[in-house]
Order: structure tokens, then sequence, then C-alpha cells
């Protein structure tokens, strides 16, 4: 279990304890004595799980919650709310507004294991997910991008070199896009060689209609009486 945690609580020496706790199972952290200091945090540093405490000053947990549940780049990742709040009511509250998990105070160190276990696990089958989404575009593209007729191979690498379905399916793709792009080469050298003969073809016609005319066969009579001519006056 690795990966890293952002802690929020106004309290310097429960984040203290909980990065403890968070370090022995191999998770780093980072800390935000606020709801605002740690949206600030979010901003710029990448994170992995949120630890959450309810009552702070200024922005709440409840309200940091629903600010990072509404951004895109930030509402995939799993926030366990820990307070000494057990109300029902807020356990609700912060199930409807997006927590993972709900985990009090004072924290059990099995218990907090278990849940920042499953809400890790979540997340890395949630990228899993994301990472297939997206690769499962780069084929859609590339089978876009042979229709076009401007298909790279490189644009495919990634995803043929998984050893699941889809890449599978990425080699077989490129390997066929590469045998239609030698077949369209073979058949253009063939269209250039084709043309090359009709216009040879052209040419010996033309050649043909001409010296097969009666003025060019009279033309040829001509030389020929010529030459015959100027052959008698040298052997004379």
């Amino acid at each position: 279990m690795t990966g890293r945690a952002l802690v929020v609580d106004d309290s310097r020496l429960n984040r203290m304890l909980l990065s403890r706790a968070l370090a022995e199972l191999e998770i780093e952290s980072v800390e935000a004595e606020d709801g605002m200091r740690a949206l600030e945090l979010l901003e710029r540093e990448p994170v992995d799980l949120i630890m959450l405490d309810l009552l702070m000053p200024g922005l709440d947990g409840y309200a940091t919650l629903e600010r990072i549940k509404a951004q895109p780049a930030l509402s995939h990742l799993p926030v366990i709310v820990i307070t000494d709040v057990d109300a029902v009511e807020s356990v609700v509250r912060c199930i409807e507004l997006g927590a993972t998990d709900y985990l009090p105070k004072p924290f059990n160190a099995a218990l907090l294991s278990a849940r920042v276990g499953a809400s890790l696990a979540g997340k890395r089958l949630r990228d899993l997910e994301l990472e297939y989404l997206e690769q499962v575009g780069h084929v859609t593209r590339a089978a876009g991008a042979v229709e076009a007729g401007d298909f790279d191979a490189e644009s495919l690498r990634a995803v043929a070199a998984r050893d699941d379905a889809l890449g599978r399916l990425a080699r077989v793709f490129s390997r066929m896009a590469d045998e239609v792009k030698a077949r369209e080469e073979r058949l253009r050298a063939e269209v250039r060689e084709l043309r090359i003969e009709i216009d040879e073809a052209r040419q010996a016609r033309g050649v043909s209609e001409i010296t097969g005319t009666d003025y060019f066969k009279d033309l040829r009579e001509r030389a020929g009486e010529l030459r015959r001519i100027v052959g008698d006056e040298r052997g004379s």
C-alpha cells in the first residue's frame, strides 16, 4: 500500500498523529491546516487520497469536500472524512457530498489501514479505467487516420505494448494498417508503370498513324529516288 495523502485538520497534533500512522503504511503525507490551504495545495500537489476533518475555522470540511467534488480535475480523488462528529446526519451528508468513507476520532490503526487501503485500491482501479479509455481513444483515432491516409504507427506504440485484448487489437490494427499501406504503394507503382506503357503505346500509335499515310509513303518514295540519283552521280 503506497501513495500520497493530503491530511487536512486545524489541529497540528491531529495532523502529526495521522501523518505518522500513514507513514507506517508507507504513505507519504502533505498537510493543510484548513480547507482553503487544502484547495491551494491540491492545485499543485498530486495526491492519491484526502483525509479531511470536518470542524475547522473558515472553510469547514463540508464546504471543502463540496468544492473538491465540484472540480473535474479533483472529483475522482477519494476523500475519507475523519472527525469526532459521529452523528448519523453528518455521515449521511458527507456521503451525499461525495466522501468515500468516514472514520471517527480517535482513529483505530487497523480500521484506518483497511479504509485507506480500500480507498487507494478504488482510485487505482479508476486510474486504470481512465487509462484504458484513453488508449481506446488512441485506437479509434488511429482508425480515422487510416481512413484519412495519414496513419502513424507510433501513435499506437504504447497501446500495442499492453498484454491484454486491447494490446492485441492495437498490434493487429497496426499490422493491418502496414499491409494496407504497402498494398497502396504497390498499386501506385503499378499505376505509374501502366501510365508509362500507355504513353509509349500512344506514341507508337502516333508514329504508326503518321508513317501509314499516303503523304508519308510518297515522301519515302521521293527520298528513295533522291538517294538513287545521288548514288548514280557519285558512280559516274
